[in-house]
């Protein structure tokens, strides 16, 4: 399924340009990704086994942002232009872009639905988080 956004408006609207969130790259994802086997292998070798919950979150971290567990092609209405966008696990353990991107969220939900502050003492809440945008983050499924 392809799905599209519109690079020109973003710029317009003065978003930073897409770069894919690369976690291969990052100290942490490294470090998991070397020594989580060897350390279920020394659980199972002494009968013991993580929780459940503790297992997907290492599982769903290692596959967060990498192309070849899953993406969505995004296409430009206006230049046509092509890019992957690869999923995300929507963690909060050790992810720190889902983590991020979930806090963002839980903040903007205790301003507008919470605390009720009228947006004209928070300023134009909408055109901040706007700014901060890439334009795949506005893609919508076609």
């Amino acid at each position: 399924m392809a799905a599209v956004w519109d690079q020109q408006a973003n710029r317009a609207r003065g978003g930073p340009p897409y770069a894919r969130h690369r976690p291969e790259e990052t100290l942490l994802y490294q470090v998991i990704d070397d020594y989580y086997p060897d350390f279920i292998a020394q659980l199972q070798a002494e009968g013991r086994t993580l929780p459940r919950f503790v297992g997907r979150e290492f599982e769903d971290y290692l596959k967060c942002g990498r192309l070849e567990h899953g993406f969505l092609r995004v296409r430009c209405t206006a230049c046509h232009a092509e890019k992957l966008v690869a999923f995300s696990c929507k963690r909060r353990g050790f992810c720190a872009s889902c983590g991020a991107r979930r806090m963002v969220e839980s903040a903007a939900l205790q301003v507008d639905e919470v605390l009720r502050i009228p947006k004209a003492a928070v300023g134009d809440r909408q055109k901040r988080v706007d700014s901060g945008r890439s334009c795949f983050d506005m893609a919508r499924p076609i």
